[in-house]
């Protein structure tokens, strides 16, 4: 049981991390990335103050806010994966299923950024640099080894009763 308990104290910490890092990126992404490619030849420091005079931002408090919920549910299952004993796999399927969340983060992150930006500029309030990408391949590919481990936990389960 002791190696029981040390497997899902090592997922949980992975997990925590991998939320944590695509909320990072995410950030990085939505108010610094993508500002310099929808804005080309300006400085993030004139991209902010153009969104200032048309009165728009990048809303750094609110990126940040919604990027930050992710990594404080990420802690909360941790705790409680941890404490209440949870089987790894379980808890890893957890924890992917909140990289798997993280795309519906990121859009509601980023759609006050990226709607300031069109206003501002008057382009569309899409994504523009390419480092969004990395977050939807991450999503797809937790969503695939989530489904992976379903299967396979509810196959185990099976051949016990």
């Amino acid at each position: 049981m002791a190696s029981s308990r040390r497997a899902t104290v090592w997922v949980s910490l992975v997990g925590v991390v991998a939320v944590a890092v695509y909320a990072a990126v995410a950030a990085l992404q939505i108010m610094v990335l993508n500002p310099l490619a929808a804005a080309p030849g300006r400085t993030l420091d004139q991209i902010r103050a153009d969104m200032g005079e048309a009165g728009e931002s990048l809303s750094p408090m609110s990126v940040l806010g919604i990027l930050g919920i992710g990594v404080v549910l990420s802690v909360v299952v941790a705790i409680v994966a941890i404490v209440g004993r949870m089987p790894a796999a379980i808890a890893a399927m957890v924890f992917l299923g909140l990289v798997v969340l993280g795309t519906l983060g990121y859009f509601a992150a980023s759609f006050g950024a990226g709607m300031g930006l069109a206003d501002t500029y008057g382009i569309g309030g899409a994504d523009y640099s390419p480092w969004a990408r990395p977050l939807y391949a991450a999503s797809l590919m937790a969503l695939g080894v989530l489904l992976v481990l379903a299967v396979r936990e509810m196959r185990h389960r099976a051949r016990r009763t």
